[in-house]
């Protein structure tokens, strides 16, 4: 049984996250089984964090994403999650940022093509260029703990009350750049008439995305300008992630 008097110092007590030096027998190397369960309300509420927005989806259903996986294990074992469950490292579970909690996900290893099914009931990671934070046991599953981080395809597992499964889904899009080879993409987030309320957003979404960006000042309004992005295949995965966290109204640009 977990005794609040008897955690270690709180949540933060180790500067630095570490692995078990030997594997203990109670780990899992089982996949969380996905099924029904309700969305806990109290998780549904926008929140700030390191002075960034994020806005919890309302359902999960129909989500993929791709990006750079992490784990974390003794500095947080033992401790609430934002659930308010006990985090078990041992356990296969994992922290999203914007996910309903909870939620189940088949996360790939692009790698080398393993794959795990994790109950997301944690926030975070709140790293730069992060989507999601593995738990140990799931990061050993995918062989993720020498390296520490790798690329990760993300597909939510969405069980509806009469036990319908929906897995993710990624849009079909080209990954080609407009047919005028001299143009560059951008996303527009943001169109503000405050200076210092658009630089203090870039500098965020900056950090957060790993793009950088410009702003455009036309008739009173400062806008700002996320890019220039590589190709329309990250271009488009970035727009519908930007749609997911709070920026309903960003769309595409193109310049010479």
């Amino acid at each position: 049984m977990y005794l609040a008097g008897c955690a270690p110092k709180g949540r933060y007590y180790q500067h630095q996250d570490s692995a078990p030096k030997i594997i203990p027998q109670n780990v899992t190397t089982q996949d969380a089984v996905a099924k029904y369960e309700s969305y806990a309300s109290a998780n549904m509420r926008p929140y700030i964090i390191r002075g960034i927005r994020y806005q919890p989806l309302k359902t999960g259903k129909g989500f993929s994403d791709k990006g750079h996986a992490s784990w974390y294990g003794q500095k947080f074992h033992g401790h609430l999650t934002a659930n308010g469950e006990i985090y078990d490292m041992y356990q296969m579970s994992a922290a999203h940022k914007t996910l309903p909690l909870p939620s189940f996900v088949r996360v790939t290893n692009l790698t080398n093509g393993k794959q795990v099914v994790v109950r997301v009931n944690d926030r975070g990671p709140f790293h730069s260029g992060r989507v999601i934070d593995l738990s140990y046991a799931a990061a050993l599953k995918l062989d993720v703990l020498k390296t520490g981080i790798t690329d990760v395809k993300l597909d939510v597992i969405h069980v509806d009350k009469s036990g319908k499964m929906t897995v993710g889904r990624f849009p079909t899009i080209s990954n080609k750049i407009p047919s005028m080879t001299n143009q560059q993409v951008y996303i527009q987030v943001a169109a503000l008439q405050n200076k210092n309320q658009i630089d203090k957003l870039a500098s965020g979404l900056k950090v957060l995305y790993q793009h950088s960006y410009k702003t455009k000042f036309e008739k009173g309004i400062y806008k700002l300008h996320l890019g220039p992005i590589k190709n329309e295949l990250e271009a488009d995965e970035l727009l519908i992630e930007l749609k997911n966290n709070d920026y309903p109204g960003a769309y595409k640009i193109y310049t010479d």
